[in-house]
Parts: C-alpha cells; structure tokens; sequence
C-alpha cells in the first residue's frame, strides 16, 4: 500500500510503517470486512421490504395519484367558486388539513383554489378545481406549476360537489418537482467536479453507493423487522469500507482512519442503545406516528437507535481522516518525535477539530428541526418540560450521541494511527521542521528559548 500524500504543491517524504501493528491492523479489518459481508448475506431482505399492512397503509383500494398543471390560483377559499366546465369538481383536503399529506400544516390558516388540467390517469385532459391549504397554499406555487393529485374511489356514493366546487373523492397529495431538483443536483455534481476533480468525483460515487446501501439494504431490512442496531452496523460498515478507500485511496493512513471510524460508530450505538432506554424514548416523532399503523411490527426504538449510528457516520468520517492525515504529517515534518509526543501533537489538532465539529453537529440539527426550536421558545411551559417532549428529546439525545462517538473516535484514530509508525528515528526533543533552512531553524530555537530580558523604564514625561 502507499503511504505518500501530498498537500497542493509540496511533497512530503514518505515514512515507515511498523510491521507488527500494520499485521494487527490489516488482521482486524479483514475479520470486520469478512463479518460485514456474512451480514449483509444474512440480514439482506431477499424478496423485498415485506411486512407492510395488507390495507396498503392509509390508501384505500382503487385511490390513483395522477398529476396535473396548475392553469389558474385565485388567493382565496372564502366564497363560491365555479367549477369548471367539464364537471368535475375537485380536491378538498384530508382531515388533517394537509391536502393528503401526513401530519402537514394543520395549523395553517392560508388557503387558495387552483384549477389544474389532469395529464395522466383516467381522467387525463379534464379540469379540475382542488384547494391548496397548509404548506401547499404557503410554497408559492403559481400556474404551470405540477401537482400530484389523490382521487379515493367514493364507493358507489354519488359524487357531489362541496362548497366551492370541491370534490370530495379528489385531494391534493404532492408537488411534483423532479425538475428542480434533477437541476440542483446537477449544479451539485458540477462544482464537486470542478473543484475536486478526480476526488470529488470518487466522493460522489461514494455517495451514490451509500445512497444504494440504504435504499436497497437498510430500508427493506428495517421494514422486514430485522434487528434495527446489526443493521445499521452492517450497513454503515459496508458503506465506510467503500467510500474511505474510493474517496481517499487504499493506505494505512485510511486503514487508520477506517479502523478509528468503525470503533467510533461502535462506540455510538451503545451509547444510543443505553440513551433511548434511559431516556424512554418510543422513537415514534410526528412521522413515524403516520408509519406505527403501516409496520406495526417494527421495532420504533431500535429504529431511532438505527438513525442515530446513521447520522453520525458523515462527521466521523471526516474527523477520523483528519487525525490519521495529521499524524502522518507530523511524522513527515518531525521524525524525531517520539510516540508520545507525536500522540501529543496530533490531539492538539483533534481537539480544535473536536470543538469545531461538535458545533457543526448542533447547528446541523437545529437547522434541521428549526420549527421544534421555535415551539421552545414560544411554547408557554417551563423550558425542562419542554426539553422532555418525545421530538425534542428525541434530537437531543441524537446530538449527544453523535458527540460522545466523534469525540471518542479521535483519540482512538490518533492512537491507531500513532501505533502504525515506527517510534521516533532521532533523540527525543523538539527538532525543526525539515522544510525550515538553517538561518529560519535558528530563528525558531532561539524564539524558543527562554530568557530574562528587561524592559528599558519609561521616564516621569513618558520618555525612556
């Protein structure tokens, strides 16, 4: 395996590695690479994600979902409104005030009437008026824009028109945005190329095999019932073998940081197992409420237990690459230093990482559940109460989670990493770094240097 790295335009000489830890070490990751694909062949959910209620979950039998065009909004629900000339009225919303989608927007007060011409199903060509409530009524949506529709059969009941001229068999379900997105994912993908070249490229198709892992592995397993932690572990296993060596290449120092990656996620799910019990945590938020009914077979706390290894697998990787990276630097640099200073050093740099990183963390899970930060601060209860409400718990055990095993993982790493190299091929000390000259070494032995300099006294008039 190499070991050469290079930062921009300045190479660094390459260093030994011991023999008997890089054994060790290649050793453990073949016995968790082997163990890791007995897993997958043991945990795959051959046939499929089976196990979903035989109703179909909240859909009745015969329910479509056609899409159609927005050809006119009118800002406003008060009032009558005149259907269109083909006759068919169309889509109020579900009871929970959503358009059909679960546990959206029941508190929103907004409301509009949009006309849209269906394009598929069996009513294809036809007009329709449908009411935009809750979030659809606040994404601005104007004409041209798609919406996916529910129609539920009505059962032999004739089909007549509500106030307004709402359908009531017809809901809005969905807007169709497969154009944005497949835009921003491309601008994506072109500044990761552009600036990471050949790296960046691996990265995303590291990316693409983690996104397959969960969809194809993970999902289908959970939905099977399967023991939620071994399938997070086996997953995020394989996904960390894949995407460390494609994205950094095959070295010990990535062996390095695999190695402290994979004791770090280890690290995080017993934490997690031991904070959900602790806490009493259901794992059942405002989504997965709509899910219980659906699966009631799954096991919703080792679910939350599964989410929480997966969230932590982004910041473990890249504190874990960046410690086995420093230390091999170090090394590179200052190949007197001994073990122990070398470790030393190293944490020096894990710790700024560390604070860092666990503010990414935060800010990370605040920005993502925003609106349960806004009901702390207007909800009228004393703020531990709040604190102990199931979604709101539920985040802060997934940051503190994710903190102990990032936290943990960088010491490990740098002990892993330190461990492959040879101890230190000069008297211990602290020499200078080997790209200083002989005049800059100097300067810096003589800067270290302490001494006794007095400072010249400044005069009754300010002179000295």
């Amino acid at each position: 395996m190499g070991h050469g790295h290079t930062h921009g335009t300045t190479a660094f000489r390459d260093v030994g590695i011991a023999r008997t830890p890089k054994r060790i070490l290649l050793t453990v990751l073949i016995v968790v690479g082997v163990a890791t694909i007995v897993g997958l062949l043991v945990l795959w959910p051959y046939g499929g994600g089976a196990g979903v209620a035989a109703s179909g979950g909240m859909t009745a039998n015969g329910t479509t979902f056609p899409t159609g065009e927005i050809v006119r909004i009118t800002p406003d629900c008060s009032g009558p409104q005149t259907a269109p000339s083909s006759g068919s009225g169309s889509a109020g919303t579900t009871s929970s005030g959503s358009g059909g989608v679960p546990g959206a927007g029941a508190a929103a007060t907004a409301c509009a009437m949009a006309q849209v011409r269906l394009g598929s199903g069996s009513r294809a060509g036809e007009t329709v008026t449908v009411m935009l409530n809750g979030p659809f009524a606040h994404a601005g949506l104007r004409q041209g824009d798609q919406l996916e529709l529910m129609i539920t059969p009505l059962a032999g009941r004739p089909r007549v028109a509500q106030p307004g001229g709402v359908d009531p068999g017809v809901s809005v379900f969905g807007v169709v945005r497969a154009v944005p997105l497949a835009v921003w994912a491309g601008l994506f993908v072109l500044v990761v190329a552009a600036v990471g070249l050949h790296r960046g490229l691996l990265a995303l198709v590291g990316l693409v095999f983690s996104g397959g892992m969960i969809v194809m592995f993970m999902l289908p397993a959970l939905l099977r019932a399967g023991p939620a932690t071994a399938i997070a572990l086996v997953g995020a296993s394989a996904i960390l073998y894949v995407v460390l060596y494609l994205a950094h290449g095959v070295s010990m120092r990535t062996s390095a940081a695999l190695a402290g990656t994979l004791g770090g996620v280890v690290i995080t799910a017993v934490v997690a197992q031991l904070a959900v019990v602790t806490t009493r945590l259901s794992g059942i938020d405002e989504s997965a409420g709509f899910l219980a009914p659906m699966v009631p077979h799954v096991d919703f706390q080792g679910l939350l237990t599964c989410a929480i290894i997966i969230a932590g697998l982004g910041v473990l990787n890249d504190v874990t690459i960046t410690q086995s990276s420093s230390v091999w630097e170090l090394r590179t640099v200052a190949p007197g230093l001994s073990r122990r200073q070398l470790f030393g050093r190293a944490m020096r740099i894990g710790r700024d990482h560390i604070a860092s990183t666990i503010y990414t963390i935060v800010f990370a899970y605040v920005g993502a559940s925003l609106s349960i930060v806004l009901l702390l601060y207007v909800y009228d209860q004393p703020m531990l109460n709040v604190l102990s409400f199931e979604d709101i718990a539920t985040e802060i055990i997934r940051t503190l989670c994710s903190g102990i095993g990032l936290v943990l993982a960088v010491p490990l790493t740098t002990a892993i990493a330190v461990a492959l190299l040879p101890p230190g091929s000069a008297t211990a000390g602290d020499p200078a770094p080997a790209a200083l000259s002989e005049d800059d070494a100097a300067k810096v032995d003589w800067l270290r240097t302490p001494r006794d300099v007095e400072l010249p006294r400044l005069g009754g008039d300010g002179t000295r």
